[in-house]
């Protein structure tokens, strides 16, 4: 289907373009002289487009074509500050000037883009390995409450995918495409120092929303093995490196920052299922018919709404006395789902400090980040039920009281029957009597000293510790009117019990990093040595409960508690001859206690070269080229988070509860007795590392003085000891099927990334680039020796059945590919229900006959973004595409038969969807290709205009007021609401919703 945008985003954008020029004319104070002048470069050629600012003032103005600048003043003002990128800035005094001549002379370190890499950093120039950052300035926009939202889209080789539309939702990450089956597929994720776990935080759908996306300067990819290796044993499915805004060592004022917003949330479409007046013609003479209300219905109407939410954050920076450089912030996002019942409340604080001592040669840079949120989790359960739920029927009956007066399907017309345990449940009393609720407070810190040691400057020695600690309290209460819980009252009673479940987890992540760095140049010679020791530490512990609202079950509250170590030693040698000529060697040894001793350590190494072309002399002629560097390397890393918790190679018992209690007659008391049973699990002694190794070359460019820049990259992984459940021989383990290292995957692909100044005016700016990325997956290897019998491992279960699944890792395919039968249609090209291709000729249709019909994979999928400006005004836009993916079609699989309609064993009717028309099924057909679909789409994920005001308050401070819109549409022939699913099953997602949304940012 096509989504297109809706009026309400031309009238939204319209009213922001009007609104906006009420503002224009602000500005106009009292001068007492103008002054002019003339910028040049460092050649003394003109340089338009410099920034000509009133120290301590918003108030300024922008050299023109010529170089050239006119400027009002007022009796105060002391200084004018000149500065433009690549340049170094520069601070004049006024006193009784009226022409200024102005030199800017280049700042070397500026020109280089830094790259924040493991343990250090370098420059976008000397970088060796495939490394991408992407900086506040060219963030995505709109409402974004999560960090990985800013990056979606914007790196070649990064997929992200959002795991719905639920407030702060989590997303899957991917760089690369995924190294792994049964262990995680999910980046290192670093924030200012700090390597955090995967496992995420109780009561929280997104761990990173710890970080608020107001307070991050940059973001940085480290895609190939020479730049994650680094990071060892956890960096397999690549790094992504956090660093927050930090305090300016060049600013002499206080300089205050407020962004707010406020956005407005509504879906665009809705699941396509039968109207009430449909579903009374198809129910027409049919059984069942008798059950039919009078109402008409939209459940999901009902279950879902138009919300408001709001975003603010104040950020005060500065410099006390030019040694101890601060920024300080404090956020609040109040943002509410369109599902009822779903919402996030959340405050954010942080504070950097980077003071300098003696000299500069001691530098400390220490932050603290504390998060205090409050979540209510929409029953998600209501999304499928408001599909299947009778559209005739009404909200509220009063028949049915004990059940809180919404209406219940019962076990026979006795609306006091007992509810129909199989039956769906009202969708509105799933909302509105379940409450789930979390309270999360995370804090993650880190203080960095780096000492230069006097009269030996070029060594360092660097001491960073950090943690980052959680605390999480939540739960689910379900009164004694849920209809679905009313078997769980007190034994021998005839109460309804209702529900009460409650969750506690207290985590701790403490790291500690000691390394020392040197740095030489001899002549043509650069060195660039640095090496060290990690040690970090993560434990948690935690406690559940589940009982009835009266607490008179016996299950008492379940604690727990787990831990590892990792302990590294890792180096790094950084060599460039003559600037031109550059290798990287890297190596780390990590230990881990998640292992034996036997396999506890492991070395991960990599090497990386490089050659700046366009520093040879044979090339200087080319004076278009500005950048042309080629680059290669080949490297080992490691994965140790297997997803088998922190024990997998010992021998464990679990102790059964009270369910699983053993049973014998005692002669000596004449009773039977019932003692706890402990049952003993299968383990692997020898399980150990994943290792990954990763090819790489690519090039990276820059043409026309860097109007055209980019680069390209191609790569070949594969992963070795790959996890995989197996079949073991009876008697040789406690278990028939094992985890073990057994496999191999792998990975290739290649990558362009394109940006480009199309238009680069005094005042008109436009911004161009595009990234696109090529990858393929498959499988290699799944057993110890080659078994042409071994069909491979079952997985993506579905909803219609017990223990239906459609997906498998199979060798020679890629991970998740759909297993499904080949639907043959009629002449009119309406499928034949269970006609299907017998596919190896032997006349029977059985499991056999199942074929690979894709995966959910993208083998191709790019971003793009473009920005323009025009005097004050600017807009943007951002948006990706992905080709060559299938999602099954859950929903449709699961609700589209007319057996569906009425099921007599449960005295109900369901609704189906109006792909029933399309089908005609009578039976469902879970199993048929015809539910495996296309997913290629376009969507355009924000569209933001806005407007500057420079001299606001008479030039004491700068406003910009801007509107978005994100998720504005999507483009694609897929039946669902929505393509983009992850894992490749779509069933009942929480849809992602549109965000219309003003706001406003103020400096002052």
């Amino acid at each position: 289907m096509i989504k297109n945008l809706l009026i309400t985003n031309r009238l939204f954008v319209c009213a922001l373009f009007f609104a906006s020029l009420l503002f224009v004319g602000n500005g106009v104070f009292a001068q007492s002289k103008t002054v002019k002048g003339t910028v040049v470069d460092e050649t003394g050629q003109p340089l338009p487009g410099v920034a000509v600012i009133v120290q301590g003032t918003a108030r300024g103005t922008t050299t023109d074509f010529d170089g050239e600048f006119s400027l009002g003043l007022e009796d105060q003002d002391k200084t004018l500050e000149f500065s433009y990128i690549g340049y170094a800035k520069k601070s004049v005094e006024i006193g009784t000037t009226i022409n200024f001549n102005i030199n800017m002379e280049v700042d070397a370190e500026q020109l280089e883009e830094v790259l924040v890499i493991g343990y250090g950093s370098t420059t976008k120039k000397d970088a060796t390995g495939s490394v991408e950052a992407v900086t506040a300035d060219n963030f995505n926009k709109g409402a974004i409450n999560s960090p990985q939202g800013l990056l979606q889209g914007k790196v070649a080789g990064v997929q992200i995918t959002t795991g719905g539309g639920a407030p702060g939702s989590g997303s899957t990450i991917r760089i690369r495409g995924g190294s792994s089956l049964s262990a995680s597929n999910d980046p290192l994720i670093v924030i200012d120092g700090v390597p955090v776990d995967n496992d995420g935080v109780s009561g929280m759908r997104n761990p990173l929303n710890a970080i608020n996306p107001a307070d991050i300067e940059s973001m940085t990819v480290l895609k190939d093995a020479s730049a994650t290796a680094i990071y060892g044993s956890r960096a397999s499915n690549g790094v992504i490196i956090i660093t927050t805004k930090k305090g300016s060592q060049h600013e002499s004022s206080i300089n205050v920052n407020y962004n707010g917003s406020v956005s407005i949330n509504t879906l665009n479409d809705q699941i396509d299922v039968l109207s009430a007046d449909q579903y009374r013609d198809i129910m027409s003479g049919r059984p069942g018919e008798h059950l039919l209300g009078d109402a008409n219905t939209n459940w999901q109407n009902e279950i879902f709404k138009t919300s408001v939410s709001t975003d603010h954050n104040v950020g005060v920076s500065g410099n006390v006395k030019g040694w101890l450089p601060y920024r300080a912030s404090v956020g609040y996002t109040l943002d509410n789902g369109t599902l009822e019942g779903s919402s996030m409340d959340r405050t954010t604080l942080n504070l950097n400090l980077s003071p300098k001592f003696l000299d500069d040669h001691l530098s400390v840079n220490a932050s603290i980040k504390g998060m205090f949120v409050n979540n209510k989790f929409g029953n998600t359960g209501a999304i499928g039920s408001a599909v299947a739920y009778d559209p005739t029927q009404s909200v509220y009956d009063s028949r049915y009281d004990q059940y809180g007066g919404y209406h219940t399907w019962t076990n026979s017309d006795d609306p006091t029957s007992g509810r129909s345990v199989n039956a769906p449940s009202n969708p509105m009393a799933m909302i509105n009597q379940n409450s789930n609720t979390s309270t999360v407070n995370r804090s993650i810190g880190n203080a960095q000293v780096d000492y230069k040691v006097h009269g030996f400057e070029d060594l360092t020695f660097k001491v960073n510790a950090g943690y980052d600690y959680s605390s999480s309290v939540g739960g689910i209460y379900e009164g004694v009117e849920t209809s679905w819980n009313e078997n769980n009252g007190p034994a021998g009673s005839d109460k309804k019990g209702g529900y009460v479940s409650d969750y506690t987890q207290d985590k701790r992540n403490e790291l500690l990093d000691v390394y020392a760095q040197y740095n030489k140049e001899i002549g043509k010679h650069k060195f660039d040595v640095m090496g060290g020791y990690s040690w970090q530490h993560f434990y948690e512990e935690g406690s559940t409960y589940e009982n009835n609202v009266y607490g008179n079950i016996d299950n008492p509250m379940r604690l727990w508690a787990t831990e590892y170590y990792l302990m590294s030693f890792f180096g790094r040698a950084n060599y460039t001859f003559n600037n031109k000529y550059m290798a990287t060697v890297t190596v780390r040894q990590d230990g881990t206690s998640r292992f034996s001793q036997n396999n506890r350590w492991g070395t991960f190494p990599s090497l990386a070269l490089a050659w700046k072309i366009n520093e040879e002399p044979w090339m200087q002629s080319a004076n278009f080229v500005s950048d042309l560097k080629l680059r290669a390397g080949v490297g080992v890393t490691g994965q140790q988070d297997i997803g088998q918790g922190n024990y997998p190679y010992m021998p464990t018992y679990t102790i059964g509860d009270d369910n699983s209690k053993y049973g014998f007659y005692n002669p000596n008391t004449g009773q039977w007795e019932y003692i706890n049973t402990t049952r003993p699990g299968g383990y692997d002694e020898n399980i150990k590392w994943e290792e990954t190794v990763t090819y790489n070359a690519g090039v990276d460019f820059g043409f026309f003085n860097d109007r055209l820049t980019g680069s390209a990259e191609a790569y070949y992984r594969v992963t070795n000891d790959l996890l995989n459940v197996i079949p073991v021989p009876g008697g040789s383990n406690l278990t028939n099927m094992l985890l073990t290292n057994v496999g191999s995957m792998e990975n290739k692909g290649v990558e362009l990334s394109l940006n480009t100044k199309i238009i680069q005016r005094q005042d008109f700016h436009w911004d161009f680039g595009v990234n696109v990325t090529w990858n393929d997956s498959k499988i290699t290897k799944l057993t110890t020796v080659d078994d042409p019998s071994y069909e491979g491992v079952r997985v993506g279960g579905i909803a219609g059945g017990t223990g239906e699944t459609v997906q498998i890792h199979r060798v020679g395919y890629a991970p998740y590919s759909f297993l499904v039968y080949e639907q043959i249609y009629d002449d009119a090209g309406k499928p034949i229900e269970g006609a299907y291709v017998d596919r190896n000729g032997d006349g029977v249709i059985d499991e056999k006959d199942k074929y690979i019909a894709g995966d959910p994979m993208a083998n191709l999928y790019f971003g793009f973004t473009t920005r323009l400006s025009y005097k004050n005004w600017e807009f943007s836009l951002a948006g990706r595409a992905q080709f060559g993916a299938q999602v099954y079609n859950n929903v449709d699989s699961n609700n589209s038969a007319y057996d569906q309609l009425y099921v007599s064993a449960n005295n109900n009717t369901n609704n189906v969807t109006t792909d029933i028309y399309n089908t005609g099924f009578q039976t469902r057909q879970l199993h048929s290709d015809y539910y495996v679909q296309d997913a290629n789409f376009l969507r355009i994920d924000n569209i933001m205009i806005g407007y500057n005001f420079n001299n606001f308050l008479k030039g004491k401070s700068n406003l910009r007021v801007f509107g978005t819109v994100n998720n504005p549409c999507v483009f694609s022939n897929y039946k669902g609401i929505d393509p983009e699913i992850q894992g490749g099953i779509d069933n009942n997602m929480y849809p992602r919703p549109t965000t219309y949304m003003i706001g406003f940012n103020v400096n002052f």
